[in-house]
């Protein structure tokens, strides 16, 4: 690529603004990350020399007239600082460092400074030729003689030596105020630094007695994997993602046990989880940073010690996109959401070709038709998932499933109509039934079904048995079954709105485990929100607890209002409504 570069000069116009894009878009960063600066800048250079050429070639002029202008007091410097170390001891060389065009362009652009505000065009690199076993020490001596002698700029100091950069990149740089009252960078680093520097990971080889690689390069190398495997179908998704993964600032986080973590700027515990491992990220119920606990959403922080509460039970929530910046994080969890969206939809078309199959009505391109207007949905794809996740009402299906309704309809009324004693049809108020039946909304003798205990504001249907009508949930573990094989049976029920019983419900809720926690819970139900316990369950274990309570409310709303309350009491990380019953 980068000869590529350097000889677009005989191509056609088109063909030198493609490859500089895709040079300045992928090539540049990639050189970035893997510690190829010299690649990089030039890379960034010639990128901007065919991508905006006025604004290269003024730069370079103002740049060459600098050289003209500074060149000999650096000089001057840099001989100084060389007899200064020589006689204290030190062996080294001095070098150069001329900033390249497109990274003063970027620094005027991102700072509103003009070009002669640039302060660091320059910078003298001092290279020590010491043994791995002390080239950090002598980095630092060479520091302190001199600053000893130049005053340094305490918010210009840059410690890649003490914790280098996640490519590898190990260097010091100061700033200090010149013998002429210019300030100029120093950037201090030994033979093996400046040599990796320079060459990247590749160098890094040379310097490993074992043979064995960098483990900033293999960490990196997993990551872009990641990536990789968990691709987006979408070209344009994957270029992006794999270009964050290029580009993205980092923070250092660590675990329990004083393991460092490289995660993005902006990471969650969710991040560190999925980094540490995808099947902890996947069940990451909670978390603790710095000891104390926070919601998975929290921002962490360079220095952050972080440990991750986990749960068999936990799933991943669809929230959780929002919370994660790591691409591997980010890939991961939209290949499981992908994979589950594919399971459901094929769930939702068997489910659907049961019960048509069961009214003698073949799922084709007809029938398919008629739903998606129905439902107005658009496309199969679509109906078919709304149907695996339950989305849609299976009881409004009835026009699909019976052909003829009438005369079984009349049957139904006659066989469970209440009646008294002597067998006439009794007139019973609407007020104390709580459903009501087909499309006249009559009242039939009837039950709600213990296996999914419904409670008005839920979606029902009635189910007819032998010794009367039962009353299910439409996302009942049984619904499936009973309105595909037996929809002949399967009768429109509707809640009374007039009705005031009220109905017992499960919720079952989880969370990390805390002191008067369990108060806390039966405060928010008993006394603020004035609902009856009917019995109450809780189990902890490592913090980490598990229970079921059985409320007595009014109706569906009125149990929505209790989860939202119960989901704010801290400590409460999870609940739902126990489906069916154990």
């Amino acid at each position: 690529r980068l000869h590529n570069m350097r000889t677009l000069d005989s191509m056609a116009h088109a063909k030198q603004l493609k490859i500089a894009s895709e040079t300045m878009y992928i090539f540049a960063p990639l050189a970035h990350r893997m510690g190829l600066y010299a690649f990089k800048q030039e890379f960034e250079d010639l990128s901007l020399k065919y991508l905006e050429p006025d604004v290269y070639d003024e730069l370079e002029e103002k740049l060459v007239q600098a050289e003209e202008n500074d060149g000999a007091y650096l000089e001057r410097f840099g001989h100084g600082l060389e007899d200064l170390l020589i006689s204290e001891g030190f062996t080294l060389s001095l070098k150069r460092r001329n900033k390249g065009v497109f990274s003063i362009r970027r620094k005027m652009q991102n700072q509103n400074v003009p070009f002669e505000e640039v302060y660091d065009k320059y910078a003298v690199r001092i290279i020590l030729d010491s043994s791995p076993k002390r080239e950090k020490s002598d980095i630092w001596r060479v520091y302190s003689l001199i600053t000893s002698i130049y005053r340094p700029n305490p918010r210009r100091l840059r410690d890649w030596v003490t914790t280098p950069k996640a490519n590898g990149y190990e260097s010091l740089h100061i700033t200090v105020m010149g013998p002429e009252g210019h300030w100029i960078e120093i950037q201090i680093r030994s033979k093996r630094m400046d040599d990796e520097a320079e060459r990247g990971y590749a160098a890094h080889w040379r310097y490993k007695e074992d043979g064995s690689g960098s483990a900033a390069l293999d960490s990196w190398i997993e990551r872009i994997r990641d990536v990789v495997e968990g691709h987006s179908e979408n070209a344009v998704e994957f270029v992006d993602q794999f270009k964050l993964q290029l580009f993205s600032d980092e923070i250092f986080v660590f675990t329990p046990q004083g393991k460092m973590v490289t995660l993005p700027k902006r990471s969650s515990p969710l991040d560190f989880a999925f980094e540490i491992h995808t099947d902890l990220g996947m069940k990451t119920l909670g978390a603790k940073v710095n000891g104390q606990l926070v919601a998975l959403s929290h921002q962490l922080q360079n220095g952050d010690q972080v440990q991750i509460i986990s749960s068999d039970t936990q799933i991943p929530q669809e929230s959780w996109m929002d919370w994660v910046s790591s691409p591997k994080a980010k890939s991961k969890l939209r290949s499981f959401f992908r994979d589950r969206a594919r399971i459901q939809e094929s769930e939702g078309k068997e489910r659907l070709e049961r019960m048509l199959k069961r009214a003698n009505i073949e799922l084709n391109q007809s029938t398919t038709q008629r739903m998606l207007n129905f439902y107005a949905v658009r496309n199969p794809k679509e109906l078919f998932l709304k149907f695996g996740k339950g989305e849609l009402d299976s009881e409004r299906l009835r026009d699909f499933l019976r052909e003829d309704s009438g005369g079984f309809y009349q049957y139904i009324l006659r066989r469970f109509r209440p009646k008294s004693k002597e067998g006439a049809v009794k007139d019973v108020p609407s007020s104390s039934n709580i459903v009501l039946f087909g499309p006249d909304e009559v009242v039939l003798e009837h039950r709600l079904a213990q296996c999914c205990r419904p409670i008005q504001g839920d979606g029902i249907f009635g189910f007819i048995e032998e010794n009367g009508i039962e009353v299910h949930r439409t996302d009942c573990k049984h619904a499936v079954k009973l309105q595909g094989q037996f929809a002949e049976r399967v009768i429109k029920a509707e809640w009374n709105r007039g009705s005031r019983q009220g109905f017992n419900a499960v919720l079952r809720f989880s969370g990390i485990d805390s002191k008067g926690l369990i108060l806390k819970i039966t405060k928010v139900i008993s006394s603020d929100m004035q609902i009856d316990i009917r019995a109450f369950h809780i189990d902890g274990s490592d913090g980490v607890f598990q229970g079921t309570v059985s409320v007595h409310v009014a109706d569906r709303s009125h149990l929505s209002d209790l989860v939202q309350r119960l989901k704010s009491v801290k400590g409460v990380e999870r609940v739902d409504r126990e489906i069916s019953a154990r």
